[in-house]
């Protein structure tokens, strides 16, 4: 899809009055230049919520969510980028420009046209023989797994047959292209020769949340065919990390109830939704990734984890946990019995059974405190500080003071340790941030400089001017600054739009494709930072803190030679001092 013109975005930035649209859904009082409420994104009684209409942002100091009136739109619709312009310029009378794309870009946008139909048109091959003589293999597994035809039908399950070239000799009578084909991930070219990449596998649909097909997940048929799932490869209409199996059929489930469950299989889906728990998604046996987890936060809050019980899929648990809690979600862990997992649990005990579980999971910290005690002999002193210092990293993650001493009174009376002391290491480990989470940390503010301050705030409130000038940074830099990959996030998006010959708003793109923490981090800045410098004396700040750097580091190592007595000649020592001297020049020239 292409993107929108920037001078479009800019418009309609401009004309769709955020107050308004704010207005809509919060009671908004008038403070001094801004506006306040009620946060809409969480419970409060007193209003932290702030919108400015003058810089076009809303931003929570409860709860940290903020952003422009496309992003106010996308989080409170649940809808994605282009849906939300969409809906905004409906609601102000703005016309969407037609795409001014380029023929290169029409030419990749009718590729991408293409390679969904050739998986409709394989989908619907893999369909049909499914139901013939040649698919009965297929049927019978899943007669075995004691699948409904209601749920066969509704997940579009199909059969791939032990010819190797079946499905190509099929593209080829329907006029498709087979070198598309295997751009596709359907055909596999081996030294030129072309072969269907599935054959006598059982064959599972994978699609986008809107059902388009962009993706199959192949379950072999034989006992030594390897491997047991093939997956199609990435592809220009398919990423395995930002698709979520199944949200296409149980999304408005999802929606009513508010709640996600999170299983990892294809089969663990299809018998929970058999078992009656319909708001259920699949992992799909991946490691869950923050693009899967913003995606499903445009349909819930909140999510039960259901994931296999032994090692692997605790581990993962775990993992989830941490990814899902900094987006925001409020996280449950269901427990299976040992060997057990949702597929087996509905197969040999019933759906009843199964949603008990699930309506029993408990909150993710009781789960990650149950597992630490588990692997550590809390009985011996060895094991009990072991289980404490494992709980802190956790512990530090949580945000509310309040929250962090009930969570040391839990882990007070697990380890047998005084609350005080387990209180004092909590605040000591959250003060330093001590977190083994893998995810870099938040911007800090107080790690700014009043120059990355400036800019990142003109980048929220006139992006425009700001994006061009990002641009002149050179990776040098950026050396050293807290706002590093923030400001190399925004030369990206900025340099994209201009090698692509494309528009689209830096700032509402940025926002769109940040975690939660740095959207809440640039909102709460431009919400703060009353006059910023102008843009222009950033980047020049900017420019001559590296020149200083970089004049220092030429004195350090001219001091060293000096203290090594000159050893190895002059010549190195000239050419430190004539770098020296190019460097003073050039920023007096500057200055």
């Amino acid at each position: 899809m292409a993107l929108f013109p920037q001078s479009f975005l800019e418009d309609l930035r401009q004309q769709a009055d955020i107050v308004q649209v704010v207005q809509e859904t919060v009671s908004l009082r008038r403070v001094g230049s801004r506006y306040t409420g009620l946060c809409p994104f969480h419970s409060e009684k007193t209003p932290s919520f702030g919108v400015d209409r003058e810089r076009g942002l809303f931003h929570c100091f409860g709860c940290g969510v903020g952003g422009n009136v496309f992003k106010f739109v996308e989080l409170h619709e649940r809808l994605s980028f282009p849906e939300a312009v969409r809906v905004l310029a409906r609601k102000f009378g703005v016309a969407i420009p037609e795409s001014s794309d380029t023929r290169q870009d029409a030419a990749a946008e009718g590729e991408r046209e293409t390679l969904i139909t050739l998986h409709e048109v394989a989908a619907k091959f893999y369909r049909e023989v499914l139901t013939s003589e040649a698919g009965r293999r297929g049927r019978e597994l899943l007669e075995k797994r004691g699948l409904s035809r209601e749920i066969i039908d509704s997940l579009g399950y199909g059969f791939a047959p032990p010819g190797r070239d079946t499905l190509l000799q099929h593209l080829r009578s329907k006029g498709l292209d087979p070198r598309l084909a295997v751009k596709a991930g359907l055909v596999a070219d081996r030294d030129g020769r072309l072969s269907d990449r599935f054959w006598n596998r059982l064959m599972i649909p994978i699609c986008r949340e809107s059902g388009l097909v962009v993706g199959f997940g192949g379950r072999a048929m034989d006992a030594d065919q390897v491997p047991k799932y093939l997956n199609s490869p990435e592809t220009p209409i398919y990423s395995k990390g930002r698709t979520l199996y199944g949200l296409n059929v149980t999304k408005t489930a999802i929606r009513q109830q508010g709640r996600a469950v999170m299983v990892e299989g294809y089969f663990d889906f299809a018998m929970a939704i058999q078992g009656g728990v319909t708001a259920v998604v699949a992992s799909s046996g991946t490691a869950l990734t923050q693009p899967q987890a913003q995606l499903l936060r445009r349909f819930a809050s909140r999510v039960v984890l259901s994931f296999d019980p032994d090692a692997a899929g605790q581990g993962a648990a775990v993992r989830s946990c941490d990814l899902l809690v900094r987006e925001g979600f409020d996280v449950n862990v269901a427990l299976l019995p040992p060997g057990r997992d949702p597929d087996l649990v509905v197969r040999e005990e019933g759906g009843e059974a199964y949603q008990a579980i699930v309506e029993h999971a408990q909150p993710y910290l009781d789960f990650l405190v149950d597992r630490a005690v588990r692997q550590h002999d809390t009985a011996t002193p060895a094991g009990r500080l072991a289980f404490l210092n494992a709980m802190l990293a956790v512990a530090a993650s949580i945000p509310e003071a309040a929250a962090r001493d009930q969570f040391a009174d839990r882990l007070s009376l697990r380890a047998g340790i005084s609350e005080d002391v387990v209180r004092d290491e909590i605040r000591k480990a959250a003060v330093a941030r001590r977190t083994t989470a893998p995810a870099p940390r938040p911007v800090s503010r107080s790690q700014l400089t009043e120059a990355e301050r400036d800019l990142l705030t003109h980048l929220m409130s006139a992006p425009a001017d700001a994006a061009e000038a990002v641009m002149e940074l050179e990776p040098a830099d950026l050396v050293g600054l807290a706002a590093r990959s923030l400001l190399e996030s925004a030369q990206a998006l900025a340099r994209d739009e201009r090698t692509q010959g494309r528009s689209g708003s830096v700032a509402s793109r940025l926002l769109s494709e940040l975690g939660e923490a740095d959207v809440a981090f640039l909102t709460g800045l431009s919400a703060t930072v009353a006059k910023p410098a102008p843009v222009a004396d950033c980047i020049r700040v900017l420019k001559e803190r590296r020149a200083a750097r970089e004049r220092q580091e030429i004195q350090r190592q001219i001091d060293a030679f000096q203290q090594a007595g000159g050893a190895g000649g002059g010549t190195d020592m000239e050419e430190l001092l004539i770098r020296k001297l190019r460097e003073a020049r050039a920023a007096q020239a500057e200055g």
